[in-house]
């Protein structure tokens, strides 16, 4: 019988374990062969360590050594020495000492990888990375993330427990109730031509925790959205879900940052709390976005009051129809070569951006081929507004306002990249508050919730509600972490008239809010507490701390952008009894 029990493993032993008997099993990660004696290495997840086989002492496991390849797993046991003088490896923890071989065996052979295990750095497409995902997380990186996710979920639960917060599981097979993006359906054998849906969020059963007298409830949701991806996105996520009774956005905002700070701590990463706040407007106004990145300056500069009144008609007839005119100041700027301006024009064209206009601050004054449209008084103006010196350059968009403020927004976040503005390690969160209750649709003519239906209205703008509707704020509040939205909540509507009201505004019949909430609006009728919430994206929470902008770098078995599986190749077929079983036909 083969005999794998380890005594140590492969990043533990040290100086400390000198003349030690040992036994560590794992992979070969690399061999050589000096013509006499041989060396391999040896890793688990924990490190690596060095074996010396010696032929004159013991021939058959030197023999055994050199037929072993890359990603063979191995046991053996031997006695830990120290390295000969000079030949101590600084770069490994195990680096001073080395293990003499008494006994090997080979556990289990291996293929030639499809790609290297033992180099850090390897040119390989992410597709077949995908698709041996196993492999790839033996490299090590993604082993990393996955750890600190574990330490990270493990503060969380820690912190919250502490807290006496309850950890409660939420249904999975669940009604469709439409939160924005599409549901992922499960149809049901027992009853055909229904279908469950796996839930976007357990906003509703939190809800109803809270109306059941749980008043600090929370989870590590698995949740499922089938909308279109992204670099910052997954269909299957999962979210730390927090929800109190009786309490304000307040004392959400402590338990968050107390929680986020413990699992920063948990990495070995220190922040400061309280977080920034900003509101929404606030947000709009000086960044373009409602997750602006908050590592670097940048600031927007709304140049409407002196654009509309020079000479420049473009700038004159976006004014007069109600568009604005926005600018951000690039220090130094004026290495930007003409072409890396016509780059950075080609770039925000990419959004529906038009034109970019652009001057420079030299010795001579301002210089560019719009100057000539502003007087004397109103370059003083921008100079000023803008706080030029000289080597600056402002970039200039005039537009519809949420087009120059998304035009602006990646402009922003793209000179930042191009020009290395962003500290390496650094962190900035951020609180944002007062989001607007509702956006307009253009498309169907009606309003939208901003966040969702049960987001409660700003007690300052009540009035607001059937005279000017667009200006209602709401009490919802998002998390911002170096430009990634992570978290979002509110303080929820515990009143059955008031939440029937919204309803209605948003253009759902009685017969549509019986059928998609009619069991959630029931229970408001027994005595609902005052309520507040959040939920948590813990993979953009993991990006942030791991410093890395592909989602997928932080999830053990991910899907591609479009949704598949390279490694299982789901989504699939089916056999058709299956489906017949279920009473479904496939087009």
């Amino acid at each position: 019988m083969l005999d794998f029990r380890r005594t140590h493993t492969c990043g533990e032993l040290r100086l400390e374990q000198i003349s030690q008997k040992v036994q560590l099993s794992g992979w070969v990660h690399n061999y050589r062969n000096l013509g006499g004696l041989m060396f391999i290495t040896i890793r688990d997840r924990y490190g690596v360590t060095q074996l010396v086989f010696d032929p004159e002492k013991n021939p058959l496991n030197c023999d055994i050594a050199t037929k072993l390849r890359a990603e063979w797993v191995i046991s053996v046991h031997g006695t830990v020495i120290s390295r000969s003088e000079g030949m101590a490896n600084s770069k490994m923890p195990t680096g001073e000492i080395e293990i003499t071989a008494d006994k090997i065996e080979v556990l289990s052979k291996s293929q030639t990888p499809p790609f290297s295990i033992s180099d850090e750095h390897i040119d390989v497409n992410e597709e077949l990375r995908l698709k041996h995902r196993y492999l790839d997380i033996r490299r090590g990186d993604i082993m990393d993330k996955l750890i600190a996710r574990h330490k990270s979920t493990q503060s969380i639960r820690s912190y919250l427990d502490g807290q006496g917060f309850l950890d409660i599981y939420t249904p999975i097979l669940a009604k469709s109730t439409p939160e924005g993006a599409r549901d992922y359906l499960v149809p049901s054998r027992i009853y055909p031509g229904t279908f469950y849906a796996l839930p976007q969020s357990p906003q509703i059963f939190k809800q109803l925790l809270m109306i059941s007298g749980v008043d600090k409830y929370f989870q590590i949701a698995p949740c499922f959205r089938d909308e279109d991806l992204r670099a910052d996105r997954q269909p299957e996520f999962m979210q730390i879900d927090i929800e109190m009774s009786f309490a304000t956005p307040e004392e959400i905002f402590f338990h968050v940052e107390s929680m986020i700070k413990s699992v920063f701590q948990a990495n070995d990463i220190e922040i400061k709390a309280p977080f920034q706040r900003l509101t929404y407007q606030e947000c709009m106004d000086k960044y373009g976005s409602d997750k602006p990145d908050l590592r670097f300056g940048m600031e927007l500069h709304d140049i409407s009051h002196i654009a509309g009144e020079s000479d420049l008609s473009i700038f004159k007839d976006q004014v007069a129809k109600g568009g604005t005119v926005k600018a951000l100041l690039v220090k130094g700027g004026e290495d930007i070569s003409r072409k890396g301006i016509d780059n950075y024009t080609k770039f925000v064209g990419g959004f529906g951006i038009r034109g970019l206009a652009w001057m420079k601050l030299k010795e001579e004054g301002l210089q560019s081929s719009i100057v000539k449209f502003f007087s004397p008084e109103q370059q003083k103006s921008i100079l000023a507004e803008m706080e030029m010196k000289k080597g600056d350059l402002i970039f200039i968009i005039a537009d519809k306002i949420n087009s120059t403020n998304q035009g602006l927004d990646h402009l922003r976040r793209k000179l930042a990249e191009d020009r290395q503005l962003i500290k390496k390690g650094s962190h900035a969160l951020l609180w944002v508050t007062e989001f607007p209750l509702l956006t307009w649709n253009d498309e169907d003519q009606r309003h939208e919730a901003e966040h969702h239906p049960f987001t409660a209205i700003h007690p300052e703008d009540i009035d607001l509600l059937d005279s000017d509707p667009t200006k209602v704020r709401s009490m919802s509040y998002d998390l911002v972490i170096d430009g990634y939205e992570i978290a979002s909540g509110s303080q929820r509507i515990h009143n059955e008239v008031l939440q029937k009201k919204i309803f209605e505004f948003l253009k759902l019949s009685e017969e549509d809010i019986q059928e998609r909430f009619g069991f959630f609006v029931d229970a408001l009728k027994y005595g609902t507490p005052p309520h507040v919430g959040i939920g948590l994206g813990l993979e953009r929470l993991m990006m942030t701390i791991t410093n890395t902008n592909n989602v997928r770098d932080v999830v053990a078995f991910p899907k591609t952008q479009k949704a598949a599986d390279l490694m299982s190749q789901a989504p699939s077929e089916v056999d058709p009894e299956q489906l017949k079983e279920l009473h479904i036909k496939s087009l």
